[in-house]
């Protein structure tokens, strides 16, 4: 890593596990407890994703959207923000976290997906989106998910390759009927 002040932290509410027990989810760096002014802090990161996405929305219409959504899903996703120095936050990316029906001898199941990995264009290719993929994937792993999806684009997939991501003809997709 090009910076050694990287701070990954993430910002979820703590997971349980299948008995509703705490777990400690041994984040890569210091972790916050989730909450509306989270939301506030990584909405404008999302922001400066919207000049590389399809329009439609207002920086501000984002936020507040962003924490409409944190609300209802801050049980199934945690959020991991990247800073430098500074409390301004350079990098995000989401793990969703959702269990999977039981089979005989693996009744906790758990599915993860990676999704909304983002770097702030004027830090990348200095590792900060590696990092959060690593973060994030070892956080999911070790809550019990036996493996981290993800749905990347095209510019991406080398990056995802370099972290042990694998291409794998058993996970097939099924676009939206109109």
């Amino acid at each position: 890593m090009a910076d050694d002040h990287l701070d990954l932290s993430h910002v979820s509410q703590s997971q349980r596990d299948d008995h509703g027990r705490h777990r400690n989810s041994g984040a890569t760096a210091r972790s916050t407890r989730s909450g509306a002014r989270q939301s506030d802090r990584l909405a404008p990161l999302g922001t400066s994703a919207l000049n590389e996405e399809p329009a439609g929305a207002s920086g501000e219409a984002f936020a507040a959207d962003v924490a409409l959504w944190w609300t209802t899903h801050r049980h199934t996703h945690v959020a991991f923000a990247a800073r430098l120095r500074s409390p301004e936050i350079v990098g995000m990316a989401w793990v969703a976290l959702l269990p999977r029906a039981p089979r005989p001898g693996a009744t906790g199941r758990l599915s993860a997906d990676l999704q909304s990995v983002f770097v702030l264009p004027e830090h990348r290719g200095h590792g900060i989106g590696s990092a959060l993929v690593e973060a994030a994937s070892e956080h999911a792993t070790r809550l019990g998910a036996s493996r981290v999806t993800v749905h990347s684009g095209r510019r991406a997939v080398p990056v995802y390759e370099r972290l042990g991501f694998e291409s794998s003809r058993q996970l097939l997709h099924r676009p939206a009927r109109s």
